[in-house]
């Protein structure tokens, strides 16, 4: 969690939408698109990242034109909370590159993760060749996607 919220005004917010639409935007598309001119766009554009609210920069890739049509929702539980275990699931998570992301939970599960694989059978093979195998898994459940009707967008600002 953040430490402090930084106060963004309408031009902030702008620039931050066209950023998430568009990071590869020249700085002067960018200006024109908030209604600056280049240096306050650029001045402003630093003040956020300096701030983590920009926190980088990438594309998007589509996983299936890659061979990975699979996504995998994966609910996991521990079998303890002592710290070593929870450090070491965590460190094996990290060298894991099948998991896109994972987010530790309050409720029932301990882990949600998102997991990529080219199909079922990659998927069954990652499941029980390596992440039952982590350290400190008890159990493990899988939902898989069957079709994306909204794909993961921008921060809503």
């Amino acid at each position: 969690m953040a430490d402090s919220i930084i106060e963004l005004d309408a031009i902030d917010r702008k620039l931050l939408r066209e950023v998430q639409r568009d990071g590869r935007a020249s700085l002067v598309a960018l200006a024109e698109r908030v209604g600056l001119s280049p240096t306050p766009c650029q001045r402003r554009l630093k003040r956020l990242e300096e701030a983590g609210i920009i926190a980088g920069y990438g594309a998007r890739v589509d996983a299936a034109r890659l061979g990975l049509g699979l996504t995998a929702f994966v609910q996991v539980s521990l079998s303890s909370r002592a710290e070593e275990t929870v450090e070491a699931f965590h460190a094996a998570l990290g060298r894991m590159p099948e998991v896109l992301a994972a987010w530790a939970m309050s409720g029932e599960t301990d882990y949600l993760i998102q997991v990529l694989a080219r199909d079922l059978e990659d998927y069954g093979e990652f499941a029980t060749r390596r992440l039952l195998r982590l350290p400190g898994v008890k159990d493990t459940r899988s939902a898989f996607v069957l079709r994306t009707v909204k794909p993961p967008a921008g921060v809503p600002v």
